[in-house]
């Protein structure tokens, strides 16, 4: 019963873990690229964050077997159905991971992630206009079902037709630039996020940066615009610093790992940069929060394993 009942109240909030523990992989798979930093931290993390996604990937597939209502109720809910483009997400990102070690792999995993994000950008902005939304439904996360189209330049680039590429990145790119004023609007001239919810800001870094990520492989250039969206992503990862007694006295919520991602990809943005630019600022930055996200992601990581043995994780709210 008590294992029964930790699967009915499984989140699709889990796969932020996935996406967190994928971004700190590449993270290393980068820096043992291009600044010489040992490759079994890189091999290790693959390891780690696959068997991770396989344990997390059938224990919601054993929620959507045997508790399909409570599925159906997350995915239409106004909040949480916006978390289920983290499924999408994971695929793309653990296709980048296998990218240099299984190429067949890494194909198949793009192509699932590719399509599944797909439907979920349609279906989820076609939610948002046909659904009686309000304003304080809106949330950082709701930039999670735009990144996963600005992620999948990155992993299918070399396999795939570059205006697919440019698609994907355009769509994600512009529903950014439309959503960002929707959600600093909610933010400061309505009511505070939730506690639980205050991690997901820190999804304003995720669009910004992954974009820059995209738009470097795509272009293979760091021009103005990608100054610009790297400058941004600098911006709102200096106002977060800023902000982070804000952040030291929250309780722990599985949306801690809100934090890790967007992390991660801000930290591949500035090595990305550094290895096309070669200006040592850039290469400062990478290294400050390359050590700053395995701290966040170790520190994340040991709470929800501790929380998990207090099964205090997977409960009716």
């Amino acid at each position: 019963m008590i294992v029964s009942d930790r699967i009915k109240n499984f989140p699709i909030m889990m796969f932020a873990i996935v996406m967190g523990l994928s971004g700190l992989t590449i993270v290393y798979q980068k820096a043992a690229l291009w600044l010489g930093f040992p490759s079994f931290i890189a091999t290790l993390s693959v390891v780690i964050v696959t068997a991770i996604f396989a344990v997390i990937a059938t224990l919601y597939g054993l929620k959507c077997l045997f508790f399909f209502e409570e599925v159906k109720h997350e995915f239409a809910h106004p909040i949480r159905i916006n978390f289920f483009a983290a499924f999408s997400i994971s695929l793309l990102l653990l296709s980048i991971v296998y990218h240099d070690i299984q190429i067949e792999v890494a194909q198949d995993l793009w192509y699932a992630g590719a399509l599944i994000q797909t439907f979920l950008t349609f279906y989820t902005i076609s939610f948002w206009i046909t659904k009686n939304m309000e304003i304080t439904h809106s949330n950082p996360a709701w930039f999670i079902p735009i990144v996963g189209n600005v992620i999948v330049p990155i992993g299918g680039f070399g396999f795939v037709d570059l205006h697919i590429l440019i698609y994907f990145f355009s769509v994600g790119i512009f529903f950014w630039i439309i959503l960002l004023p929707i959600i600093v609007n909610r933010i400061i001239f309505h009511h505070q996020l939730a506690q639980k919810f205050l991690p997901t800001l820190f999804i304003l870094i995720a669009p910004p940066a992954v974009g820059v990520i995209s738009y470097l492989k795509i272009t293979e250039g760091f021009d103005l615009f990608a100054s610009f969206l790297y400058s941004i992503a600098l911006f709102f990862s200096f106002l977060l610093l800023f902000m982070i007694k804000n952040f030291l006295k929250l309780q722990f919520f599985i949306s801690w790992w809100a934090f890790t991602f967007p992390l991660a990809a801000m930290t591949i943005a500035s090595l990305a940069v550094f290895h096309t630019t070669h200006i040592p600022f850039y290469g400062i930055i990478a290294s400050f929060l390359l050590v700053a996200t395995t701290l966040v992601i170790a520190f994340v990581g040991y709470k929800t394993l501790y929380y998990v043995s207090k099964k205090e994780i997977c409960i009716a709210e």
